[in-house]
């Protein structure tokens, strides 16, 4: 069975909403998976799956969430080979070139540890819609199928 673990990182709970709509998507495929809270989580829960998706915010001008500055400092220094990652995060287009930049700084954080992309990163603005729960279903089978391969 595939396995999986969605961390997310929350003020508004957007980010939980995305969490578990990418959880209950996962779940729908078939995939063993837990939802954490990212100031409750070591990375090295990533170690131990086939599935690894961070779902954060961006505070303000571009800054990581307070709270996960933790885990994605130590992010970095695993070794994720042969593990698929996702980011998929909520933002706010007020703030322009700032919006959802954490997706990004995540994204960067994965590749660091050697784990393969699964499905290209999705950014929300604010709480999802229709249409996102739609990219976020195809962002989690993308995740899926990537593991098949």
């Amino acid at each position: 069975m595939i396995t999986a673990h969605v961390v997310y990182a929350t003020i508004t709970g957007n980010n939980e909403d995305i969490a578990d709509i990418v959880t209950e998507a996962l779940e729908d495929a078939d995939v063993q998976v837990e939802e954490t809270e990212i100031s409750q989580t070591d990375p090295s829960v990533f170690e131990n799956v086939d599935i690894c998706v961070v779902c954060p915010y961006t505070y303000d001008e571009g800054a990581l969430p307070e709270e996960g500055m933790d885990f994605y400092d130590d992010l970095s220094d695993l070794d994720l080979k042969g593990k698929i990652f996702g980011v998929a995060g909520s933002g706010d287009v007020f703030y322009e070139e700032f919006y959802n930049t954490s997706v990004d700084k995540f994204e960067e954080a994965f590749e660091k540890t050697g784990a393969t992309k699964g499905a290209e990163s999705v950014k929300i603005n604010l709480e999802p819609d229709q249409k996102d729960i739609e990219k976020l279903d195809q962002f989690t089978a993308e995740l899926v199928a990537k593991v098949n391969q």
